[in-house]
């Protein structure tokens, strides 16, 4: 074929494809579709979708879907410029985007940022940025940031922060910083802080802070400080400071514990320190151990001071301020008497 007969006819197929706004062959149902065919079959071409209602098979685009294209349903594998619809299903590949104004499923990779309206499902992964307005699931990767409107489950790293409107759950990795404004379940890591605002639970690692509206609970390590505002308990590590209304279990810290009620093994390299009308149960470990309430248990210490004590308090000095007179201060060790 000459390349003026090539030509005359890719004219002729392109003023075709205006008309009908797609050329389809063999049937317009099924085949081959050049153009913006809405309902169809087997291997579509287009350069920007618009009012379409379902693709399935292969679908390749130019370029983004129009508004109107909300309500597409795309199943198989999408491939463009930034693929789109309005539920993907299958495998989606974006050159630079992936765009879902309800939902994403299947595996879909995306050069920079990915976004579902709702639910994104599956492996899903993005050079810059993911989203989805409510959940995500699966595994997914993002280079920058990661977010759900509402929950976030499965294995999910992101370079820079990770968050969730309501619960995240799985293996759940941020080069700085990850949080979730309702529970935090499952092994957290984050390079900065790590944070929710009812639940932590599981092994929760934070490079400088970690918190807790509510309970936390587990594995916990952070660099500098960590804290609850209900209950802290499991084997807590940090290195300047821990603090709850009560902690339970073992706790270590380079500077200090503190807390209303403590239970468990409390190390500090600086204090143990339960504040006023508080209560102490069980072994306390540091250079100054002050107890500004009830004591029951050890406590091993350079000074140690309590209100009452239930057991002993072994150091240099040892106090218990409701002792009787030449009983409050004593060396070596003291008790209630």
């Amino acid at each position: 074929m000459t390349f003026m007969k090539t030509l005359t006819f890719l004219l002729a197929l392109g003023s075709a494809a205006v008309q009908a706004q797609s050329l389809d062959l063999p049937s317009k149902r099924w085949g081959l579709s050049i153009g913006n065919s809405k309902e169809f079959t087997g291997l579509r071409f287009n350069f920007r979708d618009s009012q379409v209602k379902s693709i399935d098979g292969v679908n390749i685009t130019l370029w983004q879907p129009r508004k109107d294209n909300e309500e597409a349903v795309i199943t198989g594998l999408s491939f463009g410029t930034i693929p789109g619809g309005g539920r993907l299903r299958g495998v989606q590949i974006g050159l630079l985007g992936i765009a879902g104004a309800r939902s994403i499923t299947g595996v879909s990779l995306a050069g920079l940022g990915l976004g579902a309206g709702d639910d994104l499902v599956g492996i899903n992964i993005a050079g810059v940025g993911m989203g989805a307005g409510k959940s995500m699931e699966g595994f997914n990767i993002a280079g920058i940031g990661l977010g759900a409107g509402e929950n976030l489950s499965g294995v999910n790293f992101a370079g820079i922060g990770m968050g969730a409107g309501k619960d995240m759950e799985g293996i759940n990795i941020a080069g700085i910083g990850l949080g979730a404004s309702d529970n935090l379940v499952g092994i957290n890591i984050a390079g900065l802080g790590a944070g929710a605002g009812k639940n932590m639970t599981g092994l929760n690692i934070a490079g400088i802070g970690m918190g807790a509206g509510e309970n936390l609970s587990g594995i916990n390590i952070s660099g500098l400080g960590l804290g609850a505002g209900k209950v802290l308990s499991g084997v807590t590590i940090a290195g300047l400071a821990a603090g709850s209304e009560e902690i339970r279990g073992l706790t270590i810290a380079g500077g200090a514990v503190g807390g209303k009620i403590l239970k468990g093994l409390q190390v500090a390299g600086g204090v143990v320190h339960v504040i006023k009308d508080g209560s102490f149960y069980g072994c306390a470990v540091s250079p100054f151990n002050y107890i500004r309430g009830s004591q029951t248990g050890v406590a091993f210490g350079i000074v140690n001071y309590a209100w009452t004590v239930k057991g002993v308090q072994i150091g240099l000095v040892n106090i218990v301020r409701d002792n009787p007179a030449g009983l409050k201060v004593l060396p070596v060790f003291n008790t209630s008497f």
